[in-house]
């Protein structure tokens, strides 16, 4: 079973925005400053701080400096909580589609 935690409520809350997710996606290319991040999607530097603040919260992006500038980057440990709670529902589908196969042959044999 895969358990359900606070930490886990807040990833998926973080990515539940499509901003969020875009940002993730140009992270997933390297690292960037907060000014990079924000300047395509048309948002300010304070919009784009609070987004990525979720991100950093959920554990999704780290921050560090980088002179005077804010660098982030993507923390693909952040997505792991994701992918087992995906593997779990996976694994639970995939054993209610073997069992329709073999009704469904076992239908077809008569």
């Amino acid at each position: 079973m895969v358990e359900n935690s606070d930490h886990t409520d807040s990833v998926f809350r973080a990515l539940a925005d499509p901003t969020r997710r875009q940002l993730l996606e140009r992270l997933a290319g390297g690292d960037m400053t907060v000014g990079e991040l924000a300047d395509p999607l048309q948002m300010t530097l304070a919009g784009a701080s609070k987004h990525i603040g979720v991100l950093v919260d959920a554990g999704l992006v780290r921050q560090s400096k980088r002179g005077r500038e804010k660098l982030c980057s993507l923390d693909p440990a952040g997505l792991l909580q994701v992918r087992d709670w995906v593997e779990h529902y996976s694994a639970f589908w995939k054993t209610r589609l073997d069992a329709l196969d073999a009704a469904l042959k076992e239908d077809g044999d008569d």
